[in-house]
């Protein structure tokens, strides 16, 4: 049985797309009871997400829903009303968090503000996820994960090529979101040791913009000291490695695949990788046979590599270097990547059951507790859970379909 902390935890979330959902679902995933306020008619706007590759289901499992909402219950409830704001600050009283990702405009025009909600709840932590931060010229502004984490805060150009003809955009969907979801988590769970330390409840902020400038922390910071930025290779250049470490960058298959090197002390480890490579006879060559003459004829040394590398296919290299001392990775696509043995090894794929009876898997949240992979559930239909919280702020059934006739809920 997995460890769950957050048991006793419960998080209500006004959220709808990734960002402040996938929060949700960590703290889902670590066992708090999260409660999805959900549009009364349209539900999640990422329900009805039509957007190439983003959009794939089977059945009723859709990724693009099932991995910031798993292991939450939905409720379809009316805020702009009366009634439903009722039924909003009835359930914000049995909660400890309330995030919400909606705009300052939204959230005064709804009365979700702080004082609302504290009005409601003195002691609940009250968490706000924007794309540009709670002050400044652009706090009333939305964002997505694509223009305000990487792009504006430096992460595309960061890895795009001076020479390219285009900027390199994320690497998957909700990159950014998923991360800053992860970071939300974690500032909730510290934001209620502080509340069970000192009695007072916290307000909480996270931003896209903060995520995306944490995320390239140390070049930000290098760059502020040195007025630079990091020199990125250009596209007619080739493969590229580090200008004194041959044993660091990418090299090519012959089958056209990538095996990432990346020895940060090359000096310790060329022997070895050499002899790996069949090629035991650089360890003695005067231009490498020390690591300051390596380091000073990289380039040449990159040179040879790159031959002998571009020699063996992808998987006769994984082979060759499951033996070999440094550190190195096969440079793989997101299939790959999920189905990489080491991952399942660790229980980092969860298999679940989705609406229709059948198994699916999703990746776990990258915090584990006592050695243990987590118990997810699926994500809930949308309202799937509306009688069921009613019951439990203990409306009765007949209150409960005036409610549905008045289109409070769904």
């Amino acid at each position: 049985m997995s460890h769950r902390p957050m048991e006793s935890v419960r998080v209500l979330e006004l959220s709808q797309f990734t960002f402040a959902p996938t929060a949700g679902a960590v703290l889902a995933d670590w066992g708090a009871d999260v409660i999805k306020v959900e549009h009364a008619e349209t539900g999640d706007a990422q329900r009805g997400v039509q957007i190439g590759w983003n959009s794939e289901r089977r059945g009723t499992f859709q990724p693009i829903m099932e991995h910031p909402n798993r292991g939450k219950r939905s409720i379809g409830l009316d805020v702009s009303s009366a009634a439903g704001l009722d039924i909003l600050f009835a359930l914000a009283k049995t909660c400890d968090v309330f995030i919400t990702n909606f705009l300052p405009d939204a959230r005064a025009r709804l009365k979700v503000e702080l004082e609302d909600l504290r009005q409601a709840n003195p002691a609940i932590i009250y968490v706000r996820a924007t794309a540009f931060g709670h002050q400044g010229p652009e706090a009333g502004q939305g964002g997505f994960d694509s223009n305000v984490f990487w792009a504006r805060m430096g992460s595309g150009m960061g890895v795009t090529p001076p020479d390219s003809s285009r900027t390199l955009s994320m690497p998957g969907p909700a990159y950014g979101d998923t991360i800053g979801g992860m970071t939300i988590a974690g500032g909730v769970a510290a934001a209620l040791f502080s509340r069970a330390q000192t009695g007072e409840p916290s307000v909480l902020d996270v931003s896209l913009l903060s995520v995306g400038a944490w995320a390239m922390g140390l070049a930000i910071d290098i760059s502020l000291l040195t007025d630079t930025t990091r020199p990125v290779a250009p596209l007619s250049d080739g493969p590229a490695t580090a200008p004194t470490n041959p044993l660091a960058g990418d090299y090519l298959t012959s089958d056209g695949r990538w095996i990432n090197i990346s020895f940060l002390q090359p000096g310790r480890y060329w022997r070895d990788f050499c002899a790996h490579i069949d090629r035991a006879d650089l360890a003695d060559d005067a231009r490498f046979d020390t690591a300051e003459r390596l380091m000073a004829n990289a380039k040449q040394a990159a040179e040879i590599l790159r031959e002998e590398l571009a020699g063996r296919t992808f998987s006769e290299w994984i082979e060759v270097f499951r033996t070999l001392q440094g550190q190195w990775a096969p440079v793989q696509n997101s299939l790959e990547a999920g189905h990489d043995e080491q991952l399942r090894a660790n229980g980092y794929i969860v298999t679940i059951e989705d609406a229709d009876g059948h198994p699916r898997e999703l990746v776990a949240n990258p915090v584990q507790f006592d050695e243990t992979p987590p118990v997810l559930s699926r994500a809930p239909q949308f309202a799937e859970h509306t009688d069921e919280l009613l019951r439990e702020l203990g409306y009765g059934e007949d209150k409960i379909i005036e409610l549905k006739i008045d289109g409070v809920v769904t």
